[in-house]
């Protein structure tokens, strides 16, 4: 399978992965044809890149973070338990959810077997969602990005359970927002933006009620917009007066950001979005916790097409964690437009005098 900008692909096309609705629920199966109509209803869903079956890339499939199972749980626990919240009203003291800890607690441990199963812990987030989507399965994705974070920093099971928890919830606050803060396609005014700056607290304020549900955990949403310089909010904090957890889940919620699509922008690439965060170290966050953050990153995702400097068009089949900025790939088409009778494919890190173009 090769990955797709939704502008190139043709009604016949066939879907290689499935494509999932806000609740984790199927939009578009595997193996279904393409039409004028589906291309267009994608298009209006915010949906950018899209997996397509193709014979020269035939074997080629991206080696999913967690499994398709796991993933529409954790989603459709996120989903019905922002639902629950954003249709009840905490002051009037009505118990909501009231298992929510040992559920995500649950859910997380799925999402932790499912990463200690896999043979390394590259990064490949590759599912396909709708904008709509956005925020349920951007919640899981933090959550996988912190999980992998934590193993990277040795934290022992109480502790990844801890940030699990808190990366599961740490969006919480915003099902206090209006919708239209949710759902702006444009720049918030000034009043909007210090509404939105208050989800922190409110989400804290949800959390910190639940026995079952610990105080660090809860401090992944108080504090996942601090800036290791001071400049994030609500307090202003800086350096390691913010929270190792709240530190991890705000890298990965804002990774996870920068290579979504927005209304307001187009998602950045992964090379992109890592160079922006090298960029941001000391700043934003950490540089050290920066730099074990990428090198569990697939700069270059299995199933990306690739140009290179030699004029061809390549999909990569593999990354090696020695070498991240340099994959292996199987050529697609030469330089003269020619498709090669027999796919081949080789080792960037052994090609030294060929180089990456861009992304396709």
């Amino acid at each position: 399978m090769k990955k797709m900008h939704i502008d190139l692909v043709s009604p016949g096309d066939i879907i290689a992965k499935t494509i999932f609705q806000e609740n984790g629920n199927v939009l578009l199966g595997a193996g279904m044809a393409l039409t004028d109509r589906y291309i267009h209803r994608l298009n209006n869903m915010g949906i950018d890149y899209i997996f397509i079956e193709d014979p020269l890339t035939e074997g080629i499939e991206p080696e999913e973070s967690i499994s398709d199972a796991t993933r529409n749980a954790a989603v459709n626990e996120i989903f019905q338990t922002m639902n629950a919240f954003k249709s009840n009203d905490l002051s009037k003291g009505k118990v909501i959810a009231p298992n929510i800890g040992k559920n995500f607690r649950d859910i997380f441990g799925s999402i932790m077997a499912d990463l200690s199963n896999r043979s390394n812990i590259l990064v490949n987030l590759s599912s396909i969602h709708s904008v709509d989507s956005y925020l349920f399965q951007h919640t899981v994705n933090v959550a996988v990005l912190s999980g992998i974070i934590g193993l990277a920093k040795g934290l022992n099971r109480m502790q990844l359970e801890e940030l699990g928890v808190g990366a599961m919830l740490f969006d919480i606050g915003m099902t206090k927002m209006p919708e239209r803060i949710l759902k702006q396609p444009d720049k918030l005014s000034v009043e909007d933006r210090k509404l939105l700056e208050t989800h922190p607290r409110e989400g804290f304020d949800i959390l910190r009620k639940y026995h079952d549900i610990s105080f660090v955990s809860a401090h992944c949403a108080l504090q996942h917009h601090e800036r290791f310089d001071g400049s994030g909010y609500p307090r202003g904090l800086k350096g390691n007066d913010i929270h190792l957890y709240a530190q991890i889940v705000g890298l990965a919620d804002m990774y996870d950001a920068l290579i979504s699509p927005r209304p307001y922008r187009k998602r950045y690439r992964t090379s992109e979005a890592i160079e922006f965060l090298f960029a941001a170290g000391g700043t934003y966050f950490d540089h050290e916790l920066i730099k074990l953050f990428c090198s569990h990153i697939s700069i270059y995702p299995v199933a990306t097409m690739l140009l290179l400097n030699t004029g061809q068009t390549v999909v990569v089949v593999g990354n090696s964690e020695l070498a991240l900025h340099r994959p292996i790939v199987r050529v697609v088409k030469e330089a003269d437009g020619s498709i090669p009778k027999t796919p081949y494919q080789f080792d960037l890190k052994d090609e030294l005098h060929i180089t990456i173009v861009k992304e396709l």
